[in-house]
């Protein structure tokens, strides 16, 4: 699948206001489809040291292997299809199958005998097209917790943040600084892991 540049921007919501945007879109129940994010890390969180996440989506019993890395503009996502067998071996055993994602690891100096699965966030998604980018509507939840997030996807960052602030006023929806899924699901459990000493 290869290497892509994403830009994202991002709002997190409340439930009212997801509602509303939805109801706005005229978004249904049966828009949404299901899928479930598998994170991976060392266990002193060294790909988020350096600014990187790691994951397998599963989504409709298909599973894609992702490094996400700092780019000058955005986020470079290193994509991969693996199998079934592939995932259950790294969720298992911290195993990194043979590919793209496992050469650009190797140029980061990541140890990637330290891979360690810290847990999964599901998330239901829906997707519309909307101007010049791809509008996500997402509900997650993850380790006792729901949160509702807008995403908005483009391919230039300028006319795809004046597109998503007049949408978020003409809702009266407020920007609020937002963290990726990933940083979110590590602070919950980091979080979780303090409670539990």
């Amino acid at each position: 699948m290869g290497s892509v540049i994403e830009i994202e921007l991002k709002n997190i919501v409340t439930k009212d206001e997801f509602i509303r945007i939805k109801n706005e879109f005229s978004i249904k129940e049966n828009d949404f489809t299901k899928q479930i994010n598998h994170y991976f890390d060392s266990p002193t969180f060294k790909l988020k040291q350096i600014g990187c996440a790691l994951r397998i989506r599963k989504k409709k019993n298909q599973f894609e292997l992702t490094l996400k890395q700092p780019a000058e503009i955005g986020l470079l996502e290193t994509n991969e299809i693996i199998n079934e067998q592939q995932a259950n071996q790294m969720i298992t055993y911290g195993e990194l199958p043979e590919g793209e994602v496992k050469n650009k690891l190797l140029q980061t100096n990541f140890p990637l005998h330290s891979i360690r699965y810290f847990g999964s966030l599901t998330t239901n998604r829906a997707e519309i097209n909307y101007l010049d980018g791809l509008l996500v509507f997402d509900c997650s939840s993850y380790l006792n917790k729901n949160d509702y997030e807008i995403e908005y996807e483009v391919n230039d960052r300028i006319i795809g943040e004046k597109n998503f602030q007049e949408l978020m006023n003409r809702l009266n929806i407020p920007i609020r600084e937002t963290e990726n899924k990933i940083v979110r699901f590590y602070k919950a459990k980091e979080q979780c892991l303090s409670e539990e000493k």
